[in-house]
């Protein structure tokens, strides 16, 4: 399956100028760009990661928090379901309660209890804390969050287009021929570390080798890396573990 950005817009219900922006933060990129047309194309899985942005956004979470958690090596897609659920089944009681309230202050009542969120603002803010456990206690997290604390949309936008055009570059060199553990490689390896270290955190030759495995381990990171050339998230990965060894 594969849509132009308009057709997915009006799939979705999302506007293309919030798809563009989705893209700018690197919430939600296109599965595929024609490098001639400029045409953005998305494709199912895409139509996935919409969904789970929609489900977040109808509980009210920022735009970062959702990008945070969707990024998140502690994040956990079915128990996500789960506790989103959970939130928008609470969210569904008040709505409940406001209503009867309603008849009640017709009816001269007061009714203050019915405005009472608590339960759903302390469920919201533990499901975050659960999914971020893991990364959210790394120093590396930690760093991110105070190098990229003051970043506005433009270098945000920035950032991640320097990390896509390092990404175009190992595509050109798998195509000319260049084995992973080759010197040409190598060095690419190297100055995606530097660029991470430089723009979000102190990326260790640890941290790296998890990133390799993620790129061809989760889907999202695979199509998105893949769009520069099929096999280029596979040949990235191998070309980190080998500069990890």
């Amino acid at each position: 399956m594969r849509m132009q950005i308009k057709e997915f817009a009006d799939f979705t219900g999302v506007s293309v100028r919030t798809l563009h922006y989705y893209d700018e933060i690197g919430l939600l990129t296109p599965s595929y760009v024609d490098e001639q047309t400029g045409y953005r194309y998305y494709d199912g899985t895409c139509l996935e990661r919409m969904q789970e942005i929609l489900f977040y956004r109808e509980l009210d979470f920022p735009l970062k928090n959702i990008c945070e958690l969707l990024s998140s090596p502690g994040y956990d897609k079915q128990k996500a379901l789960e506790q989103q659920k959970r939130l928008l089944v609470l969210k569904k009681e008040r709505l409940e309660r406001l209503i009867d309230a309603l008849d009640s202050a017709k009816r001269g009542e007061y009714v203050m209890a019915a405005f009472d969120n608590k339960e759903y603002e302390k469920t919201k803010k533990q499901y975050e804390a659960e999914v971020k456990e893991r990364w959210g206690k790394t120093d590396a997290y930690k760093e991110n969050q105070e190098k990229t604390k003051g970043y506005s949309n433009d270098k945000w936008q920035e950032a991640n287009a320097g990390l896509d055009v390092i990404m175009e570059e190992f595509a050109r060199c798998k195509d000319r021929g260049a084995t992973a553990d080759s010197d040409e490689a190598l060095a690419l390896v190297q100055k995606l570390q530097n660029y991470i270290t430089e723009q979000y955190y102190t990326c260790t030759k640890e941290i790296l080798a998890g990133l390799g495995q993620m790129y061809v381990a989760d889907e999202r990171f695979r199509n998105n890396i893949d769009k520069h050339g099929e096999g280029t998230a596979q040949f990235i990965s191998e070309a980190i573990t080998k500069y990890s060894q």
